[in-house]
Parts: C-alpha cells; structure tokens; sequence
C-alpha cells in the first residue's frame, strides 16, 4: 500500500518538536510527523509503519500486524500535539490521560510499509476535557476509527 500523503494548507510539525510538546518516546511514540495542524480544529498525524517495530515480533511473526490499540494511541498522540498547538507553550509536556474510547471500529489490518494518517477533528473541549474524532487510513482506504475524550494533566 505504502500511499504518500500530501500536505494540505495547514501547518507541519517535525519529529523534533512533537517531542518536545508531549513526553512519549520510542518505543511508544507513534507519530512521526504531525501536518495540516489547523489549532482548534484538526490535525493529521504522519506513522509511517516499518517492519523493526519492535510489536511486529509478536504480533504476529508470520503475518506483522499493527495492533488496534496502537492506532487508537497514534490518535490520541496526533491529538496531543493539536491540543499543544492550540494552547500555546503552557501546555508543553503535560500528560494527555484517555478518559474513554468509544466507537472503535478496525476496518482493515495495518502492516510493514504502509504510511498510517491519521486524521484528527476536535469535536469539543470544556476545561482540560477535550473530545476528539479519529480515523486512521492509508491512502484513500479507512483503516480504523474511534470517537475518544481526554484529559490533559500537569506532569
């Protein structure tokens, strides 16, 4: 599959910024770039899936498959670096807490050599509570979807 996506009009974010606006590292940093950052609104988060991910050794060795939950993680990471973006430096390095995930639904599997975006939309946000959408797809192809809420906390 291994589909490129194009960046829109919105702003990108390197790897080397993520990191300095939310605290995962490897091996749980699932977004390697962060682009079409409209703050307030949306965002799409860049994973681009290699085979040395270090889930691919057990899950599964005969047929590498990215698990759900990390997609659902590559969401809500995407939607970290939006909240960071809208906020301002205040907010840089706080914990994002998952309050639910609701909705989830894996369409199709994901695996080595595809380029995951994953395309985030704010759907409301009342105090440090922030409700998102997201859908994880490859090219044109929905891979997976869920509707999650979080909580952002001081570290």
């Amino acid at each position: 599959m291994n589909t490129m996506v194009s960046v829109g009009e919105g702003k990108v974010i390197d790897i080397g910024r993520i990191m300095e606006m939310i605290p995962h590292r490897y091996p749980f940093l699932m977004v390697d770039k962060v682009i079409d950052v409209f703050p307030d609104r949306s965002a799409v988060g860049i994973k681009n899936v290699t085979i040395n991910e270090p889930f691919f050794q057990g899950h599964f060795p005969s047929r590498p498959v990215m698990p759900g939950v990390l997609i659902i993680e590559a969401m809500a990471q995407t939607a970290a670096v939006l909240v960071v973006e809208t906020l301002g430096p205040s907010a840089e390095g706080k914990l994002v807490y998952f309050m639910s995930v609701e909705n989830a639904r894996f369409r199709k599997p994901v695996g080595p050599g595809d380029q995951l975006a994953i395309h985030v939309f704010k759907e409301r946000s009342r105090g440090n509570v922030w409700k998102f959408r997201g859908e994880a797809k490859v090219g044109e192809t929905l891979m997976a979807e869920a509707t999650y809420a979080a909580m952002i906390l001081d570290t």
